[in-house]
């Protein structure tokens, strides 16, 4: 078994803490264990990374316990309840794995931390598919990206560093002449889409609330129709006309949106106008969709419930057969109707998204370093995939997977050893 007493740079890391999982970073280790990014870092990855090793006790009812009887008492808190929820799904592939498996003896729900968001995502490709692209095809072949509603850096601090003002592509792109514009979004940080040269960008924008029509009346020019208003959400509809003009005489596209910022009601047919759009502009160009996202594991729960149930998240064992529900099995409505009696929250990633406060029986599987506010019947620290073991990780595009490596010794358990355990204990 490798050890990890002797301090070391490990090159090649990849960084799980946001969904673009760069995977070019350099890190220090101290011989206690401590992480520092060299290269390559950003604000994130520094954080994530920089956090000192810990190992707090399992709790019970705020009692330091052993481990053993805090999977004793999880797993009889989950063997007494009719429709546990297991929440949060912050975890790797493997973590996923133990998750589904443990929801599938449990008769358990399932519904990830980030589901209010993406769901907009699988509620359109449930209805009328998409056509969208990786990050590795808008890195060699777009030369005009639109960013719908958000600023991307906040999401992905590298992402132009690693995907648009990357200095080689595939196809000997001159990659500093792309052209980007951010539609939406009032006031959103610009600066990242200024170009190598000191171009800056396109800003169209307005409130959130306006979206739906201005994407709306974007699609409509791209179809042909003539609209008779001056400006549509506080935008000049020649200024939209000259977009659209741009998007069908571009050679390669990409229109892209964070579903999870887009946060007013029926979002979700706002990205369908966007991924009509492009649908629309594939008739005479090259154009795709890039719905990014990927934080907290999100890709890995719905990429493994899928192949393990057939259905993204939000999907119930209650009936000892796999169920998808996006209403009633989200975390917000299983808690507020009571249709749920106890809950299992995973963070293993990120110590501040702790759980919804509630007063059912709760079981938190969280990073050592989480602080909650109100005391759970269990919590069990868990080890953080990327450092303190190995894992697998799915970036935001979908198609690829990446390994996570152990970086130093701990002894805190993975959530699968935890999991498995309460498993065979029900």
């Amino acid at each position: 078994m490798e050890t990890f007493a002797q301090a070391g740079t490990m090159d090649s890391v990849t960084c799980p803490f946001c969904g673009l999982l760069c995977d070019d970073l350099s890190v220090e280790r101290d011989v206690a264990g401590n992480l520092n990014v060299a290269k390559n870092g950003c604000h994130k990855s520094i954080t994530f990374f920089s956090r000192a090793p810990q190992a707090p006790s399992p709790r019970v009812d705020g009692r330091t316990v052993e481990l053993k009887d805090a999977v004793a008492k999880a797993a009889k808190i989950l063997g007494n309840a009719r429709h546990p929820l297991i929440a949060g799904l912050g975890t790797e592939v493997q973590g996923m794995r133990a998750v589904m498996s443990l929801a599938d003896k449990a008769g358990a729900a399932l519904d990830h931390m980030n589901s209010n968001g993406f769901m907009r995502n699988i509620q359109v490709v449930q209805n009328s598919g998409w056509q969208i692209c990786t990050l590795t095809e808008v890195r060699n072949r777009v030369d005009l990206l639109v960013i719908v509603g958000t600023d991307v850096v906040s999401l992905f601090p590298r992402f132009f560093e690693r995907v648009v003002w990357n200095r080689d592509s595939m196809f000997d792109q001159n990659t500093s002449a792309r052209e980007v514009v951010y539609l939406g979004g009032r006031g959103i940080d610009t600066s990242a889409g200024v170009a190598p040269d000191g171009r800056k960008p396109d800003v169209l924008p307005c409130d959130p609330e306006h979206m739906p029509d201005v994407m709306a009346a974007l699609r409509a020019l791209l179809a042909g129709k003539k609209l008779h208003a001056t400006e549509v959400g506080g935008i000049a509809v020649a200024e939209l006309e000259k977009l659209a003009q741009r998007l069908q005489t571009a050679k390669y596209s990409v229109i892209a949106w964070a579903a999870g910022a887009l946060n007013f009601p029926h979002a979700e047919l706002t990205v369908q106008n966007i991924t009509e759009l492009v649908k629309t502009l594939n008739k005479t160009t090259r154009s795709s969709g890039l719905p990014l996202g990927g934080n907290e594991g999100e890709m890995n729960a719905n990429q493994v419930s899928a192949w393990i149930s057939g259905y993204p998240v939000r999907t119930s064992y209650a009936r000892a057969y796999p169920e998808h529900d996006p209403y009633h099995f989200s975390t917000d409505h299983l808690l507020s109707s009571g249709e749920a009696d106890a809950m299992l929250w995973v963070s293993s990633f990120n110590p501040d998204r702790v759980p919804p406060k509630t007063d059912l029986p709760t079981v938190v599987f969280g990073h050592a370093h989480m602080k909650l506010e109100q005391e759970p019947a269990v919590f069990i620290p868990v080890g953080t995939p990327g450092a303190d073991h190995n894992g697998i990780m799915f970036r935001s595009d979908n198609v690829v997977s990446l390994p996570l490596d152990q970086l130093r010794d701990s002894a805190l358990p993975s959530l699968g050893e935890v999991l498995t355990a309460i498993e065979q204990a029900l």
